[in-house]
C-alpha cells in the first residue's frame, strides 16, 4: 500500500488549517463554524474533496494522528486525481462503485436514492470513484479513490 495520501496530483492545492480534533490522514474534512477543519461528519451529505495529508514536513506517516489544535496540511484534491483514502467499517466495494461520505470523515459506497432523482455527482454528494475492490470488516481501511 501507498505511504502517501497524494496518489496522482494535477494541481497540488494544499492548505493549512488548524485541527478542531483528532484527524488521520486520509480522513475526508471539513470546515465547522470556528474555522478549524474536523472530519466531515455528515454522512450522505455534500461533501469537497478536502483530504487531510500526513504532515511529512514533521516526518510522519499516514498513520499518525494529528491532535485537536495541530496545524493540518489539508488537500484539496481536483476532479481526476487519486487519494489514498480512508473506507469505512462494514463496507464492500468494487472499483468503480461511487463513494461518498459515511460520516466519520471515510467514504462508503454511495446508494442511489431513487426518490430524489438519482445521483448527485456536480451536487458534491459523491465524493470519489474506488480504484479498487476493498472489504472492511470491524474497522476501516485505506483505498485508493478518484475524485469525481
Amino acid at each position: 500500500m501507498a505511504n502517501t495520501i497524494k496518489l496522482k496530483k494535477y494541481l497540488d492545492v494544499i492548505e493549512e488549517y488548524v485541527a478542531a480534533g483528532a484527524i488521520t490522514p486520509g480522513h475526508l474534512v471539513k470546515f465547522n463554524s470556528n474555522g478549524k477543519v474536523e472530519f466531515h461528519d455528515g454522512e450522505n451529505e455534500n461533501a469537497i474533496p478536502m483530504f487531510a495529508l500526513e504532515d511529512e514536513l514533521q516526518g510522519k506517516t499516514i498513520d499518525q494522528a494529528y491532535a485537536q489544535d495541530d496545524p493540518v496540511q489539508v488537500w484539496v484534491a481536483q476532479r481526476g486525481e487519486h487519494v489514498n483514502a480512508l473506507l469505512a467499517a462494514s463496507e464492500e466495494v468494487v472499483a468503480g462503485d461511487f463513494l461518498c461520505s459515511a460520516g466519520d470523515g471515510t467514504l462508503k459506497k454511495h446508494v442511489e436514492d431513487t426518490d430524489s432523482g438519482g445521483v448527485e455527482v456536480h451536487g458534491l454528494q459523491i465524493v470519489a470513484q474506488a480504484l479498487e475492490a476493498v472489504t472492511t470488516t470491524a474497522s476501516t481501511a485505506r483505498i485508493k479513490v478518484r475524485i469525481v
